[in-house]
């Protein structure tokens, strides 16, 4: 950058009023000079986009001059911000070139640390980057290497806690079902000794004085092991065989086995607001839709009609009375909030009227995917069965039936 000098003297000036003016112009741009450097390009900047705006006005030649001296300076600075410029985006298009290199070597193209091709092939060498560039391919491979490891160690954890997971689960399963096959065995053995003649009749009471039927036989040796055992449902040809349970709420037995034991399969268990002995115009029984099919995991199979056909009816026992229902109607719904005026089938245990009765057997028409022809009056005794449905959020797969035996 060349050092701006002023000189006075040495200029011949036509009259004494252009040499005062220069005087004056001298003196304006050592006060705009004071507070800038002129090596620094933003004052640079700044100084020229000042002139340009016209804040300073100069009366002589060594004004102009000042001014286009500054000019000049600018488009030096301009000129080496440019060029600068492209220097750096020369650079960045360099190295693009050469991650576009390594990514083909860290994507399987080997590197070759000789120089001497093999079979005449071109290949990507290591010596074709410089030093800077060699230590970070290095390191890449040292990181995919590391990766690659991490993953395969990952994996081969995750085998571990699969199989494990998927060996405990068996497990627990197998024991489920052995339980509820020794279950089955006990209601065999009830029914036998009841048919051998060595059961003795009994009187119970209620709390209330109110007298209780006594427990089929059947189910006394079941019922002696679990006394929330409320009775049993069975469809022939299919998994559904289980004992039913009853507690104060709703939530036990969702992950409860019989032995009171936390199993994520839960039970099949009844409405702790219905009441065996007193009767209900409906019973609710709940259980889980397992992917494994057990519970009510096949109870959604219903959703086809020639499964009905093939699986009308429905055994229900409550452990002091057998009972025979069939199926009336299938339909999809879910859990609705309090303030959702809609119809609610997990609210329905009792009817007042006729009326009132009928008007829940025309929601459930409503609803029903298929047409069985079964109906139902004011009187009728009725059992639904309720599991999830993953079609929706909060959804519920449920099966009507009518009792069709004379209690």
């Amino acid at each position: 950058m060349a050092e701006l000098q002023w000189k006075i003297d040495g200029i011949r000036f036509k009259s004494q009023e252009e040499y005062q003016a220069a005087l004056r112009d001298k003196e304006l741009i050592d006060s705009i000079t004071d507070n800038l450097d002129l090596k620094n390009p933003k004052d640079v900047e700044k100084l020229y986009m000042e002139l340009k705006k016209g804040k300073y006005e100069f009366e002589s030649i060594a004004g102009r001059q000042f001014d286009d001296n500054i000019y000049e300076l600018y488009k030096e600075i301009k000129e080496k911000e440019r060029q600068k410029a492209e220097a750096a985006k020369a650079q960045k298009e360099k190295r693009r070139q050469e991650i576009a290199k390594v990514k083909s070597i860290l994507t399987g193209q080997n590197i070759r640390y000789k120089k001497t091709p093999r079979n005449n092939e071109q290949q990507v060498r290591l010596e074709d980057f410089d030093e800077e560039m060699q230590k970070e391919i290095l390191l890449a491979l040292k990181r995919r290497e590391l990766k690659r490891k991490i993953v395969t160690v990952a994996c081969v954890v995750l085998c571990i806690v699969s199989f494990g997971y998927l060996g405990a689960y068996y497990q627990v399963s197998a024991k489920s079902a052995n339980e509820f096959r020794e279950l089955a065995a006990l209601k065999e053995a009830g029914l036998q000794n009841a048919m051998s003649g060595s059961r003795e009749v009994t009187i119970h009471y209620t709390k209330d004085e109110t007298k209780t039927p006594d427990i089929l036989p059947e189910y006394e040796l079941v019922h002696n092991k679990n006394q929330k055992l409320i009775g049993w449902i069975k469809i022939d040809d299919t998994v559904i065989d289980y004992p039913v349970m009853q507690t104060v709420n709703n939530e036990y037995y969702l992950d409860h086995n019989f032995n009171q034991e936390e199993d994520r399969n839960g039970c099949i268990f009844m409405d702790y607001q219905c009441d065996v002995i007193k009767g209900n115009d409906n019973i609710i029984l709940y259980g889980h839709h397992m992917k494994s099919g057990k519970m009510f995991g096949t109870l959604s199979k219903y959703s086809q009609q020639s499964y009905y056909e093939e699986h009308p009816i429905i055994q229900f026992d409550t452990i002091y009375e057998k009972g025979t229902y069939q199926v009336m109607y299938v339909f999809r719904s879910k859990v609705y909030s309090e303030e959702e005026v809609n119809f609610k089938y997990y609210q329905f245990f009792d009817a007042t009227s006729s009326k009132e009765f009928d008007s829940y057997m025309n929601e459930m028409a409503k609803l029903s995917l298929y047409d069985t022809g079964v109906t139902a009056q004011y009187g009728d005794q009725l059992l639904t069965l309720s599991t999830c449905d993953y079609k929706e959020k909060e959804g519920r797969f449920v099966v009507v039936a009518k009792r069709i035996d004379n209690p």
